[in-house]
């Protein structure tokens, strides 16, 4: 991992230290926080890759674009790419002792398969609570991934070469890859949310990915529905129904993220932050944050700074 640091979050991108050029690592919580230093661990990072955290024992709370995680054992955290986390916690705010395994992979690894798309999406759960016949199961998935891993060798170091031959090894690490996001695609949503095979998921995700790339363009749900070749009637169906918030609401909500994320890392100040955000006029974008937040933008700001 290499850190490129703002005033508040960490930009890390990926950067394996052993295996030079595998798109894929695991180790253990503790070796991760071995690796980095205690005023990284400590601050906000954001990563341009994945990252599946499985907690086998310990207690922690993670936060990820301010929402707590608790990280219980059975616990199956996942970050994407650009999502803003701090490290597990205990109730004292120390780094959490976790006994946690961690599997790091950029998005072009995995295999292509249509059916872990949803996975590797933006939208999907960061928390799972794994029942405990999942959890072995995972815990074994990953075990395997390990050991393949250890085999890899990095042309970086020096003696003899062990008998393996590592590409057939790193084609074997993205099948079994595959087939854990796969086993994480079987997984119920942990809100309730519908199947993706559900009517009106696959223009809900397209609308997802519109939202991803123009959100600081507009919030419009007639923009959006003319961009996908839909009524903004049959939209905002097809967002309720597989999320429970209309698609006016998911837009806001993006929005409204982003907005925390520029106020909490970085020292802009707020109208040029509304500004970056379509809106024309301070006092809309402040109305507008404070409608979704529930405090002011001057507020949240300092708040984040007060547990920072």
């Amino acid at each position: 991992m290499v850190e490129n640091g703002q005033r508040d979050v960490i930009d890390i991108a990926y950067d394996n230290p052993d295996r030079h050029h595998a798109g894929i690592e695991v180790l253990t919580y503790s070796a991760l926080k071995r690796r980095l230093k205690s005023s990284v661990a400590r601050r906000p990072s954001r990563l341009d890759f994945h990252q599946l955290l499985l907690v086998r024992g310990g207690e922690g709370t993670a936060m990820v674009d301010f929402a707590a995680h608790p990280c219980t054992p059975g616990t199956l955290l996942h970050l994407r790419p650009g999502q803003v986390q701090r490290l597990p916690t205990d109730v004292n705010g120390h780094p959490a002792d976790l006994d946690a395994v961690l599997l790091l992979f950029t998005g072009h690894f995995p295999p292509p398969l249509p059916m872990t798309r949803d996975v590797l999406d933006a939208f999907g759960p960061v928390s799972r609570p794994l029942p405990p016949e999942e959890f072995d199961a995972f815990d074994r998935a990953l075990t395997e991934l390990a050991t393949e891993y250890r085999t890899l060798r990095d042309e970086r170091t020096t003696g003899p070469a062990p008998p393996v031959d590592a590409e057939l090894t790193t084609a074997l690490l993205r099948q079994l890859l595959g087939a854990l996001l796969i086993r994480m695609a079987r997984l119920p949503d942990p809100s309730g949310r519908p199947a993706p095979a559900t009517p009106g998921s696959a223009l809900h995700l397209a609308f997802r990915r519109e939202l991803e790339r123009s959100y600081t363009a507009t919030r419009s749900v007639e923009d959006y529905a003319a961009l996908l070749g839909y009524s903004p009637r049959t939209l905002t169906r097809a967002c309720l129904t597989v999320t429970g918030r209309t698609a006016k609401q998911l837009a806001d909500a993006r929005v409204a993220l982003q907005a925390q994320r520029l106020l909490a890392h970085t020292d802009l100040p707020v109208a040029a932050i509304g500004r970056a955000l379509g809106f024309t006029e301070a006092t809309n974008f402040g109305k507008f944050f404070t409608r979704e937040t529930g405090r002011t933008p001057g507020d949240f700001r300092r708040a984040q700074r007060s547990t920072g």
